[in-house]
């Protein structure tokens, strides 16, 4: 996507969720995060790229102590649905014996943090929770048989393509502080 391309994109969408409503639902999740690993020592994972904006914005607001470090796996790359799981960095020798925060921007159809868990847990987590900053809904029935569930959400997101804190959309729009989606009526 070009620079005309990807401004036409976002002349054409709309704001889901506002800057404002981004920043609450990132700050209910460190809420729930503090009050739960207050006593811990986590290895907190960053899925990249796309959790890099709300792992930022995050980190900050964590009142325990942690280790921090980043895994990387896509089904996406530059395409709006997914196919095979790609490994670009897997998770380092650090994760046995150790509590695991998985943060990642979305919870999609799971099947690449359902993939990242399992291999946590082979190499032996204590635990393993994710916390995403949002959740696509695809109606209850399509939801039930996503792998796995986040235990911290920031917030549920309905079933279009949506872009801006971290998401991107053919590369582009990952900057930006709000959610978006393309009009249903362009």
């Amino acid at each position: 996507m070009n620079h005309a391309e990807a401004q036409d994109l976002l002349a054409r969408s709309e704001v889901l969720f506002t800057a404002e409503q981004v920043s609450a639902a990132t700050a209910r999740v460190a809420a729930e995060l503090n009050r739960d690993y207050a006593d811990k020592h986590p290895l907190v994972l960053g899925v990249m790229g796309g959790a890099v904006v709300f792992t930022g914005q995050l980190l900050p607001q964590l009142t325990f102590p942690l280790d921090f470090d980043i895994v990387s796996a896509s089904r996406y790359g530059d395409a709006t649905v997914g196919t095979n799981l790609v490994w670009r960095v897997t998770p380092r020798d650090n994760v046995a014996g150790r509590h695991v925060i998985l943060l990642d921007d979305i919870l999609d159809e799971g099947v690449t943090l359902a993939a990242i868990v399992e291999l946590l847990r082979s190499q032996g987590a204590l635990s393993v929770e994710c916390a995403v900053f949002c959740v696509k809904d695809y109606g209850s029935e399509k939801n039930a048989r996503k792998p796995l569930k986040a235990r911290y959400v920031g917030m549920e997101v309905p079933d279009r393509f949506i872009y801006g804190y971290g998401m991107d959309v053919s590369g582009a729009w990952r900057n930006l502080p709000a959610i978006y989606a393309v009009r249903q009526d362009a």
